[in-house]
């Protein structure tokens, strides 16, 4: 097959942990022929959707790890598979890349489905599933803000479209900063802020549970260095081996059907204790960590779902 991957630099990645790389050597392994371009160089052309970009070959060996052919313009729409993989934040820039790869489909795979990736945004997925989920309130205005933590008490509070831990923070019953940072995320942003209970399980780890076409197939643990709240591996969480149990296995039973019925073939839940509090489709990552722990081909399972949506 031909495989267009839509993503950051990959001359950047780091090929121990980035899941983009892992499903690209995994491709190339298989016998397919890749192609690599970044989201800046997508475009609609008379009614083409093109991309510039470059042939690529990938080999373990970091700093090297990325052999690139001469730019050229491509039809994307000769491709059999494009990936969806460059990280949030979820802005328009990510959202205008959706509309142009909708038009791809179906003849071409867009993985994961564009059009349910616009409309399921990580943070805003979870509000169909109440009952998973902890107290949750998403909100510009400060007074709804103020009620929901005099409701809760200790609540995190964060960007709507953010990711990797980036301005995450946890309001205690005595702190007193709620105001100055609803002033400071309000003064750069027109975007709500979303705010849920705070979880005190996350101290025992933030799980990361990998889902392909709507099959639970592994988790990690993610545990936050010490003084610290977030878990996620960007900003210093350490991963561990962990299992699946029983409320995992209710949760993804749960939103799987959903996920494998809008095209969402690979996604990474974040649960923390009994509760879900994140449903990732826009660029999960985890799939490096749960091979080395389980010593099961992750990659592999994924591209067995996207061969099967071929046939």
């Amino acid at each position: 097959m031909k495989i267009a991957f839509q993503m950051d630099p990959i001359g950047d990645v780091d090929i121990s942990a980035d899941s983009s790389f892992r499903l690209a050597e995994e491709a190339q392994t298989r016998g397919h022929e890749l192609f690599f371009y970044s989201p800046d160089h997508l475009a609609y052309q008379e009614g083409r959707i093109t991309a510039r970009g470059h042939d690529l070959r990938v080999q373990r060996v970091q700093g090297a790890h990325a052999q690139l052919g001469d730019a050229r313009d491509v039809d994307l729409a000769q491709f059999d598979v494009v990936w969806l993989r460059q990280d949030p934040p979820f802005d328009m820039h990510y959202i205008t890349s959706t509309h142009l790869l909708d038009r791809l489909t179906p003849e071409t795979l867009v993985v994961n489905d564009p059009f349910w990736v616009r409309n399921y945004p990580e943070k805003l997925l979870v509000l169909d599933f109440p009952d998973l989920t902890p107290p949750t309130c998403i909100a510009r205005d400060l007074a709804t803000i103020k009620s929901f933590k005099e409701r809760h008490g200790d609540i995190i509070l964060k960007p709507l479209y953010g990711n990797g831990g980036a301005g995450v923070f946890r309001l205690d019953a005595n702190d007193r900063n709620l105001t100055s940072l609803h002033e400071l995320f309000t003064g750069f942003s027109r975007e709500p802020l979303i705010v849920q209970k705070f979880l005190p399980d996350v101290s025992k780890g933030d799980k990361r549970v990998i889902l392909v076409d709507g099959e639970a197939v592994g988790a990690i643990n993610r545990v936050p260095a010490a003084g610290e709240t977030r878990s996620n591996l960007h900003v210093g969480g350490r991963p561990e081996k962990i299992g699946l149990t029983e409320r995992d296995r209710e949760i993804c039973a749960a939103i799987g059907p959903l996920l494998k019925e809008k095209g969402q073939i690979f996604v990474g839940i974040d649960v923390i204790g009994d509760y879900l509090t994140e449903i990732n489709v826009t660029s999960p990552t985890g799939i490096q960590e749960l091979e080395r722990f389980d010593g099961v081909n992750i990659a592999a399972k994924i591209w067995e779902a996207i061969e099967a949506r071929l046939s």
